[in-house]
């Protein structure tokens, strides 16, 4: 996996989030401030002129340069949390030319242990979390068992969709959604459901 690669997923993001932006923000608007597809979209378009004005040579260079563009153009919570999630995967490839599935993973693990680190949020807390958690130990696990990269892909991908779902009946213990208290029950977290969207682009990056 290339720089070109990582560029073709930063497009299958933007692309899934600009199709899903109202039904994001509809999630966000039962838990939150109404503002979460709004604020992706605007984030990954961002993310997107950034480098097309850049042109970054290596798959760390770009990821740093996208997570550096979304927490100076996200509000809220998402654009610091994701903007450390794809800095710190960045950071975990180095200089490398290429990314080998392992690495992969590891750059994934990276971006979770940030996202863990900045939120202070563990599974079951109804946040992004929920779907990032099972995607990267689904991805670990296919990798380990030496799964064809499209299906290891696939793993992590249907990981977090169920990670996603699997938050409906939680009550949040973390973000603005937490102040809603048993109230926030019944509702699918925005942060996992846009999560989830991120994996399955990387799918689609990958089917390219």
């Amino acid at each position: 996996m290339n720089t070109q690669f990582f560029a073709a997923w930063i497009e299958e993001i933007a692309a899934a989030v600009r199709a899903q932006r109202d039904h994001l923000t509809q999630l966000d608007a039962a838990i939150g401030d109404a503002d979460h597809g709004a604020n992706l979209d605007r984030g990954f378009a961002a993310a997107q002129e950034a480098l097309a004005g850049a042109s970054p040579q290596t798959p760390g260079a770009l990821l740093v340069l996208v997570g550096t563009t979304l927490i100076r153009k996200v509000g809220g919570a998402s654009g610091p949390l994701y903007g450390t999630a794809f800095r710190e995967m960045g950071k975990a490839f180095g200089d490398a030319a290429e990314v080998s599935p392992a690495e992969l993973s590891a750059g994934l693990n990276a971006a979770l242990s940030g996202v863990q680190r900045l939120g202070a949020a563990a599974e079951g807390d109804k946040t992004m979390v929920d779907a990032l958690a099972p995607a990267v130990k689904a991805l670990d696990q296919a990798v380990r068992d030496g799964r064809k990269p499209e299906e290891a892909l696939e793993a992590a991908a249907a990981a977090a969709e169920e990670g996603a779902k699997a938050t409906v009946p939680l009550q949040a213990r973390k973000g603005r959604a937490s102040y809603l208290g048993p109230r926030s029950v019944g509702h699918e977290d925005p942060g996992a459901a846009s999560t989830a969207l991120l994996f399955r682009a990387l799918k689609a990056a990958a089917a390219r």
